[in-house]
């Protein structure tokens, strides 16, 4: 068992708030003997003509902040060391050489003091800015706090589902005897029982009994989810990058005109100690605090607020990336539909009715494992249906079945099969028809030569699928089916959920071309659930994996929807859109506020308005920043990924143009005889320009390829009929 409470914990908000309470603790005691004399706060006596007293103070106190908060120094000065210079390396400038300016105009006292003139020594009280090194680092300190508390805000869902892990275990020991232990004392090998109804407290092999069991909350699911989480949290979205070359040339250039600053207002006749005060708040209110949270932060938030609604997504990039979307593709079974077959219309003729039509299919199809017979008798056991025994059964693969049951024969499967044995006449047969065009399989039940009735069996669509088509297409997004199936079965399904395009009898490769050809109008994305989604999910620009699917596609997947519904794809597309226009947000106003804040600190308003900046007041300002951009990355928490009402909708132009993309077309090819016949044939094919070649077979004689409209039909069977196979005729869909 992995401690997944340990996994959550954030150990790094209490370390920032004890350092926070302790520079802000001793702040305000500098802040006393700095500026209390000003405010009217009296002073000790022993002080009030000691100015060398209040001096050492200072400095004292400021250097306790500053070791206090020592990590900026280390960071900073590691930057400078590697040529990488950072945030950190403005902030521990800034903040040291006002501490070495104040220390200098300290010992410049000192000296005025041992020559006895007290009146150059009081006015040295004005050249000290120790309360401004510390100012800088207990401000910035507040912004850094408040990042790691977003942070550890965006595992408050996660936490929510530790909870659904039990507490305790029941062991069994050799004899037979129960004892309940704590769940962390089991230990690999302990045999433990779990009752109906009760979780199961650790992962592990079922020795003896059975049940059906909720997967969804075993142990190894949640440090799963923990760890993408993380995964994606630590890593870095592409946009990221932009604030990287920033910062990266941003910090040298600040460095060089503060040092300009310095030297200007020297030139211009003003004091060392005035001079080296615009070149500090320079330092300190260009300090890309704002600029390096503008992302990071958004993306924590984003994904916390994801990983509540059960949308996992593994990266930064892929949180960026799923918003860009335009085109989905969705794999059929498991993902448009339920994936498990289930009966949809039970049809008695004859001299039959509904009950004595179902008994007679439940009891054959019981011996049966095949899915379509698990369908029969599940419905059979869910209606009341009694079932009785029958001997003599039968299963004839690719037809159907026997037995025999009181004396008569019951045979049950295919309209070709049953209408081999019994009359069937012609309104079964055509209502046996119209149900195989809406994408049912009809099964035939006879019993003693008479036909009675027939079962329809489907793979039924999920509850949600179409709304989540259409909301889709309320996005401007344009959804593209995939599937295995035969035309007829994936048209039906396709039409009951409004896609704009079906693809249909495609291979597992052919799914993955399908995705390269798609790529070439807009950014793909592939849903899907089963390991022959795999390279699909691989080759999209973002890979989605429905949660109850194989463990292959997860792996492959960027995006995995943990509550296995088709309503969280737009929904995980709406939460990427939000989070890439928070981050725009944030990256405008970091820009905008150090574009403004600059020219404010060297003193550029001080001629025109009056305007000058103390450095404490350039450090406030940029905490100010900071909290601005953490605050507007909160906003995310309050976003609700299922409402529709800033979706942008679809435009005419696009969908079109997407439309004209490509087409599914069928080649039926004479003299292909064996594999390396397919071979020569698909090479022939995909040697087209702009041919994705889906699949070729020589049984049945069929090359379904999908091509751009402009690619002629005469084309196609020029490149066949080069490599000595004739071409039959040439079907687009």
């Amino acid at each position: 068992r992995i401690g997944a409470e340990d996994a959550l914990k954030d150990r790094e908000t209490p370390v920032l708030v004890r350092r926070l309470v302790l520079s802000v603790g001793f702040l305000v005691a500098l802040m006393y003997f700095s500026m209390g004399h000003m405010l009217g706060i009296p002073m000790p006596s022993a002080l009030m003509h000691n100015p060398v007293a209040v001096g050492l103070i200072q400095l004292l106190l400021s250097a306790i902040v500053m070791i206090i908060n020592q990590k900026f120094f280390v960071s900073g000065v590691r930057g400078l060391l590697h040529r990488a210079p950072n945030m950190d390396t403005l902030v521990s400038l800034g903040s040291a050489a006002a501490f070495v300016y104040s220390t200098a105009s300290l010992f410049a006292m000192t000296d005025a003091v041992s020559r006895g003139d007290m009146t150059a020594a009081n006015s040295y009280l004005h050249e000290f800015y120790f309360e401004s090194a510390a100012m800088i680092l207990a401000l910035i300190t507040v912004g850094k706090t408040l990042e790691a508390y977003s942070k550890g805000k965006t595992t408050d869902a996660l936490k929510s589902l530790i909870g659904l892990a039990p507490k305790e275990a029941t062991l069994v020991n050799k004899d037979g005897e129960e004892r309940t232990v704590p769940v962390d004392d089991v230990k690999v090998g302990d045999v433990f029982a779990v009752k109906p109804g009760e979780s199961i407290p650790v992962d592990g092999r079922v020795i003896d009994g059975h049940s059906a069991v909720n997967e969804s909350a075993l142990n190894t699911t949640l440090s799963q989810i923990i760890k993408t989480v993380s995964d994606a949290t630590a890593s870095k979205a592409p946009i990221a990058k932009i604030a990287d070359k920033v910062s990266g040339i941003f910090v040298p250039v600040v460095i060089g005109i503060a040092a300009v600053t310095i030297v200007v207002w020297l030139i211009c006749g003003s004091t060392f100690g005035f001079a080296l005060a615009r070149g500090i708040s320079v330092l300190v209110i260009s300090c890309p605090c704002a600029l390096g949270l503008a992302t990071p932060v958004a993306i924590m938030v984003g994904n916390g607020r994801a990983a509540k609604n059960g949308i996992l997504f593994k990266t930064a990039a892929s949180l960026e990336h799923a918003g860009r979307t335009t085109v989905v593709a969705l794999d059929k079974t498991g993902t448009v539909t339920e994936g498990r077959p289930r009966v949809t219309d039970v049809i008695p003729c004859g001299g039959c009715d509904s009950d004595s039509l179902l008994r007679i299919a439940a009891s054959i199809e019981r011996k049966s494992e095949h899915p379509l017979a698990r369908a029969v008798t599940e419905y059979a056991s869910d209606v009341g249906c009694e079932t009785d025994e029958v001997t003599d059964f039968e299963a004839l693969p690719g037809n159907g079945l026997t037995a025999m049951h009181n004396g008569e024969r019951i045979i049950g499967g295919s309209l070709r099969y049953v209408s081999s044995t019994v009359s069937v006449d012609d309104s079964v047969r055509e209502n046996a028809e119209a149900l195989a065009t809406d994408g049912k399989t009809p099964l035939l039940f006879a019993k003693g030569g008479e036909l009675c009735g027939i079962i329809a069996v489907a793979d039924t669509v999920k509850s949600d699928s179409a709304q989540a088509i259409s909301e889709l297409h309320g996005m401007g997004i344009r959804v593209v089916m995939l599937t295995g199936d035969n035309s007829r079965t994936a048209s039906a399904i396709g039409k009951a959920v409004g896609v704009d395009e079906i693809i249909s009898d495609v291979l597992p490769d052919g799914k993955e071309a399908v995705i390269r050809e798609l790529k070439k109008s807009g950014k793909v994305a592939m849903v899907g659930d089963g390991i022959n989604d795999a390279p699909a999910l691989v080759s999209a620009d973002t890979g989605i994996a429905i949660g109850a699917g194989t463990d292959v596609a997860i792996d492959a997947a960027d995006v995995v929807l943990m509550k296995s519904t088709l309503a969280d794809v737009p929904a995980a597309i709406r939460i990427s859109r939000a989070t890439l226009k928070n981050i725009k947000e944030n990256l405008f106003w970091a820009f905008f506020y150090n574009s403004v804040g600059i020219p404010l600190a060297a003193g550029a308003f001080i001629a025109l308005l009056g305007w000058e900046m103390n450095p404490m007041f350039g450090a406030a300002a940029m905490s100010l920043s900071s909290f601005c951009v953490v605050s507007n990355a909160l906003r995310l928490n309050l976003f609700d990924p299922y409402s529709t009402k800033r979706d942008r909708k679809a435009h005419a132009r696009v969908k079109a143009q997407s439309a004209q993309t490509m087409q599914k077309i069928t080649v039926k090819v004479e003299g292909m005889m064996c594999c390396h016949c397919e071979a020569s044939v698909r090479e022939a094919l995909e040697a087209v320009g702009g041919v994705e070649v889906l699949s070729v077979s020589h049984e049945s004689g069929l090359a379904i390829v999908c091509a751009p409209a402009n690619v002629k039909d005469k084309t196609l069977k020029k490149a066949i009929t080069a490599i000595d196979y004739k071409v039959i005729s040439v079907t687009r869909e």
